[in-house]
């Protein structure tokens, strides 16, 4: 997940167009908005317009807002309501958060793994080390099946906003918007050779390793867990309810670090080659030490390109060149 400011452009207009001259807001506001509810299912449907796809596709650079997987090649976009729309799955009391159904900042890009609920193959450690993780993962650590992704999942850490009238900020909500929240102070990737696999880890409250999230399906009592280990409560429970270990996306992350490990020891020995034919005289030397400079600066951009806002899990990629960039440093 990376912060992805929304900026100061106006919502899109199909938002509060009219129809029948109300707009889809005021006709919530005539059938939520009595002590009952009118009988029937209210239908929400402006979200769905192209205009809004069209804009969130921008925003996002057709990816997932949560898990940064480029939907396009796979499925059609969810477009996902933050706080969501009809309901709140776990209380029967509320109605959903009807009144954001049409806000523009309530909307995001999702795939269908991080919205839709359904079980998912993912790891169980939680509080270990990194190096006792490690030794998990030499041995085939154990994977739970768990039921992850958002839908109507909205948990909170304080008084839920019931109505138009209540304070969205008292709410303390657990989950992350990478259009607010800054996501990097939250998860952390681990990319370095403790951990061979492409996983988002809570970060840690203090200077200790970071932290697993638990495998379990309430995010509740991933809440109490991450707390009781000093890690991020948001991040963890981020990482649980949006799915960002399950199995299918961890070896898609894993694969892209493999790639990476590779153009490193490419351009690492590129580097080394040229350091042995440096200062030679013959001509055909020198124009070898050229092309080999190309290249190792063809495979650098490449690695940069591979960190863009718009290319797939870019945050896992920049943590990754920052441990690079620390490797090569080293004497």
């Amino acid at each position: 997940m990376r912060r992805v400011p929304r900026g100061q452009a106006p919502a899109p207009k199909a938002l509060s167009a009219l129809n029948k001259g109300l707009t889809e807001l005021q006709r919530a506001e005539a059938h939520f908005g009595g002590a009952r509810v009118k009988p029937g299912a209210f239908k929400f449907a402006v979200y769905k317009a192209d205009e809004v796809k069209a804009r969130l596709d921008a925003l996002f650079h057709g990816k997932c807002a949560y898990c940064e997987t480029v939907y396009a090649s796979t499925a059609p976009v969810d477009v996902e309501h933050f706080r969501p729309k009809g309901r709140v799955e776990g209380d029967k009391t509320h109605r959903g958060y009807w009144w954001l159904a049409m806000a523009w900042e309530n909307l995001l890009p999702s795939c269908i793994d991080c919205n839709r609920r359904r079980k998912q193959p993912t790891p169980k450690v939680f509080s270990q080390s990194l190096q006792h993780l490690d030794r998990q993962a030499r041995k085939s650590s154990p994977l739970g099946v768990i039921l992850t992704g958002k839908k109507d999942l909205f948990p909170v850490g304080g008084v839920r906003a019931m109505g138009p009238n209540g304070d969205l900020v008292a709410e303390a909500a657990y989950l992350l918007d990478p259009c607010v929240d800054e996501p990097a102070d939250h998860l952390v990737f681990h990319t370095g050779p403790h951990i061979p696999v492409g996983l988002v880890l809570a970060k840690s409250n203090g200077d200790e390793a970071p932290q697993l999230p638990a495998a379990q399906s309430n995010p509740e009592e991933v809440a109490l867990v991450a707390a009781a280990a000093g890690a991020s409560v948001r991040g963890a429970v981020s990482i649980q309810v949006f799915g960002l270990n399950r199995l299918a996306l961890i070896q898609e992350r894993t694969r892209l670090l493999r790639r990476l490990e590779f153009l490193e020891m490419m351009s690492v020995e590129i580097g080394l080659i040229v350091q042995k034919l440096e200062g030679k005289t013959d001509r055909d030397v020198k124009a070898a030490v050229q092309r080999l400079e190309l290249l190792q600066d063809q495979i650098l951009g490449e690695m940069r390109a591979m960190a863009a806002p718009e290319a797939p899990y870019s945050v896992m990629v920049a943590t990754w060149i920052e441990g690079f960039k620390a490797r090569l440093a080293q004497p």
